[in-house]
């Protein structure tokens, strides 16, 4: 026979897991103000202004997919131009030649590059560190030339958005809106979302280890697939929403290799790998644009430098910065064990 255990051993106390925090909240009460008034800009504000904050929330969703790709997946991209692209030119497709809603269209081209990412992750997945980078490049050229020859869409002239003159300007203006509010939602709120969930804690480990990741059972090739998909649609999104306010669409604004420039400085100066971080990158690319983008050149270099001065000597960006300061994490995903007082 066995002795009973002693009954008078300590037991260990009690522990609760805390995922949220006061910062947390404020910042989500926060940011469902901000998206309420994003969708009722058509309101209170004006059509210039309406139209730079869609073009804001292009950049925060285009940096935030490749922020997902570069900081969690270890998938480093310079060609997402190539999923702006096919999505704006898929929506011009079917709202101006197939004669569907151009706000409906917006929602379906994201059908477009979600295809294009299954074969070029085919390609790509082998390939690694620079060589991935490059062959993503490759990807958005080949892309752009054959939109350049395609008869479709009227190859090299490109394409105008003649339906939208069927819509006033108060339908486009809250149609436009609309879909900017519903683009955050999904691509930062799902980007949150995802980060939260047990697949966010196999973003993480890819992250930090993905040898380390793989020997606990990650399947990394399959995550790093579904993110490239995810990543892919979300872009895609962003495209055809910046040229649904644009109205005409050409192969080289389409496929421009500016779109991956934008993603890589927002995501380099805010932080790599925070959500937070791309919310001040985008912001002060936003702004930085405005205020000196007439000096051409030079503006461009200064970017370049500031965004390889954040590499070097401050690469968590302006948020990792913040962090070392004050811990008020905007978006947390950690999970902190609290042993519950009795």
């Amino acid at each position: 026979m066995f002795a009973h255990a002693d009954t008078g051993a300590v037991q260990p106390a009690p522990v609760r897991v805390q995922r949220q925090t006061v910062s947390g909240v404020v910042a989500l009460i926060i940011g469902l103000g901000v998206l309420a008034a994003i969708a009722s800009m058509p309101l209170w504000a004006s059509q210039g202004l309406i139209r730079d904050v869609v073009e804001l929330c292009c950049y925060i969703a285009v940096a935030q997919m490749w922020n997902l790709l570069a900081g969690y997946g270890g998938l480093v991209s310079v060609g997402q131009q190539a999923f702006v692209g096919v999505a704006a030119y898929m929506m011009f497709v079917m709202a101006q030649l197939w004669g569907l809603n151009p706000f409906v269209a917006v929602v379906l081209a994201m059908i477009a590059p979600a295809i294009l990412a299954v074969p070029t992750y085919g390609l790509l997945h082998r390939l690694d560190g620079p060589y991935f980078a490059i062959g993503t490049w490759v990807i958005a050229e080949v892309m752009r030339l054959a939109t350049s020859v395609f008869g479709y869409v009227n190859g090299g002239a490109g394409m105008s958005l003649r339906v939208m003159t069927g819509y006033s300007a108060d339908e486009r203006a809250l149609g436009v809106s609309l879909i900017s509010a519903l683009m955050l939602l999904l691509t930062v709120g799902g980007s949150y979302a995802l980060l939260r969930s047990r697949y966010g804690l196999a973003l993480i480990a890819i992250r930090d280890n993905p040898v380390a990741a793989a020997s606990q059972g990650v399947n990394v090739g399959r995550v790093r697939f579904l993110l490239w998909v995810a990543a892919a649609m979300g872009t895609g999104l962003a495209g055809a929403t910046y040229f649904l306010a644009q109205l005409r669409i050409t192969p080289p604004s389409a496929y421009d290799p500016n779109w991956a420039n934008i993603a890589i400085f927002i995501v380099m100066v805010g932080g790599l790998g925070s959500l937070e971080g791309v919310l001040i990158g985008a912001l002060i690319y936003f702004f930085a644009d405005r205020w000196f983008g007439e000096y051409g050149t030079t503006y461009v270099v200064v970017l370049g430098l500031l965004t390889l001065f954040m590499a070097l000597f401050a690469r968590g960006g302006i948020w990792g910065l913040i962090c070392k300061v004050v811990d008020a994490p905007w978006f947390p995903t950690r999970r902190l064990l609290l042993e519950d007082k009795p």
